[in-house]
Parts: structure tokens; sequence; C-alpha cells
């Protein structure tokens, strides 16, 4: 819990995102004992009725409300509440996630300001004020990914804090032994099965849904191991390990969507990320799925995270997410040379 209000400003400039830490905002001997209340990925967004009707509001939809992209149904970045500013006292000021909208004729320039732990923890307040509501509406514009930006991380690392404060310590320990690989896993996974010392699955199973991954490596070849075609037939390989419900059947990648493919950086390691869906062969399962493959350095290996998701009737989007934050966990021992990836 942090015990200072830290603050920054986003998008001072179009297309820039600039962060200044201020110390001393709020005081230093602020203690807060409430829980913040809301759902993971849900934001509460105090925007009065003129803006929320007219193009503010439209922006806002179209930044927080858009699809996300490779789900098997539609869903939004975020679940947005939207109240009157007025409204915002009580219990509505404990919300994990709150972002507050308004005009100020007297401000010169438009701005966001970000506070952190202002009421209950883990919180985000983010507020937007701009000189006008064309000079609104025209930041709001420009820093969409900015803005939206800043929740998917602060979700991000409340995810990742606590799996590092509560996780599961055996399974951890199973995956540095076979891949040499460090990586926080939240508590409720178990041990599916493991083949060698290149092959482990492991999943989280609820009464209505399963959120599974699978870790696996093989020797690089070339620089397809890390391209589509190349990503898919390793996976299909090591996918077929993961069985089905009936006799015969098991993992593949779905045929009828082409995975989308992007690499990224991930605490300053190179990763190609290949998003879409799997099926069950000889059976009729199927979700999304999102894997991350790297180059070890230490073994010449490719290494990959294959996280997928299985909610036939409920929304997948924030089981999705859980497994892909488990990622930004990830630490590998440095090479013997001492270079670190390129």
């Amino acid at each position: 819990m942090k015990s200072l209000i830290t603050k920054f400003v986003l998008g001072l400039t179009v297309g820039t995102c600039l962060i200044f830490g201020l110390s001393g905002c709020g005081g230093n001997t602020a203690s807060f004992t409430a829980d913040a209340t809301g759902s993971p990925y849900e934001l509460l967004a105090a925007v009065p009725q003129t803006l929320w009707e007219g193009a503010t509001g439209d922006t806002l939809r179209h930044i927080f409300l858009q699809p996300i992209p490779v789900l098997n149904q539609e869903e939004p970045w975020f679940s947005m509440i939207r109240i009157i500013p007025s409204k915002l006292t009580g219990f509505l000021q404990k919300h994990r996630n709150i972002l507050i909208v308004k005009v100020d004729p007297d401000q010169e320039k438009a701005n966001t300001v970000a506070a952190y732990d202002v009421y209950a923890s883990p919180q985000i307040i983010a507020t937007v004020t701009a000189p006008s509501e064309q000079a609104l509406t025209e930041y709001l514009s420009e820093n969409r990914q900015q803005l939206l930006d800043l929740y998917e991380i602060t979700e991000r690392n409340r995810n990742l804090a606590a799996a590092k404060k509560y996780k599961e310590p055996s399974i951890e320990k199973t995956i540095y032994e076979m891949f040499g690989m460090k990586i926080d896993i939240p508590r409720g996974y178990k041990l599916r099965n493991r083949i060698g010392n290149d092959f482990i699955w492991i999943s989280n199973e609820y009464p209505t849904a399963s959120q599974g991954l699978f870790i696996y490596s093989a020797p690089y070849r070339n620089r397809e191991d890390l391209e589509v075609k190349g990503l898919v037939a390793r996976r299909n390989e090591f996918a077929a390990k993961i069985p089905g419900p009936s006799e015969g059947s098991y993992m593949i990648t779905a045929k009828e969507f082409e995975p989308e493919v992007r690499y990224l950086r991930i605490n300053g390691r190179l990763w190609s990320e290949m998003r879409g869906f799997w099926d069950v062969e000889n059976d009729f399962m199927g979700g999304p799925m999102v894997s991350y493959s790297t180059l070890d350095a230490n073994t010449s290996n490719v290494v990959t995270i294959d996280c997928y998701v299985y909610s036939p009737k409920y929304p997948k989007r924030n089981l999705l997410r859980g497994l892909e934050h488990i990622i930004y966990s990830v630490a590998f021992p440095e090479p013997a040379t001492g270079h670190t990836q390129q």
C-alpha cells in the first residue's frame, strides 16, 4: 500500500506521454485500510450529463468499449459504469478504477492527472481536464491509447503483485528446473502433466471455465521458428500432448483462422506473440489462445508459454488477461557471456 499519492501527467502534446513524479502530494502520513471495490477491468466514469451525451461521451465509449480483438465473442476492453460527478461519494469513491472528466475554462490546456490509493487500495483515479468541450474531445482522441494503457498497466501490476504474494512455489520450482526460467504462478494452478524436460502443462479449473498454460522448448533452427508458420507447427506438435474429453481427441490450433503474430519486448526481452484460437481434434471444444515465444541464449532453445481459456458460456476477457499478465513475471538468467538479448 502506498503512503504517498503519486501523480503523473499524460499527453501534453499529440502522440506523447509525459510522466512526472511529484513527491509530497497529499502528505506522507496517509494510511488506508479500506479495500478497493469493483471487479477487474471495471471502470467507474464520472462524467457530466452534457459531456456524456455529446462528442466527449462518444469518444470515451469508443476508447473503453471497443471490442477486444481475437475473442470468439464480443467483449469490451473495459466494463464502464458512468455516473454524474456529484454521485462520486462514499462507497463509490472506493472503486478500484475511477475516471473523472471535466471542463475548466480557467485551465490553459488539457491534461490528465493520476492519483493512487486515495480512498482505498489498490486504486487509481485519473482526472482529465480541458478548457473547453472541444479541447477535451480532441485531447481524448489524440491520447486514447495512453489513457487505455494507463488502466491496463495498472490492472496488470495488481495481478503481478498478487501473484508474487500468493503463488504456487512447487510449480515454479519445477518450471525453473526444466527451463531455467523464473516465473510467478498464481495460487490455484495445478500440475496436469509433465513430459521429459521440454513440456509442462498446468491449469486453474473452475466449475464453468478453465485457465491453462503449457510451456515447451525446442532447439532453434532458423528465423521461421518465430514466424507464424513455424510457431503454429511447433504449437500443434506440443498441444497434441493435451488430451480432449473423448478418446483420441487432443488440442490443436484452429485451422479456420490464421493466428496474428507481433513482436514486442517485455522487461527488455524480445518475444513473438501469437494470438488466435484453439480447437480439439475429434471433439467439440475451443476458445481463445495466445502464446509467447522467445530465444533462450543459454540453451539456444525457443521457449514458448502458451495460454488458453475454455469458457463456453461466460466471458473470457479477464481469464485470458490473467494468463497474459503471468508473462510479465518471467525472468531468464543472463547468458554466460554477460550479453543481454538483442
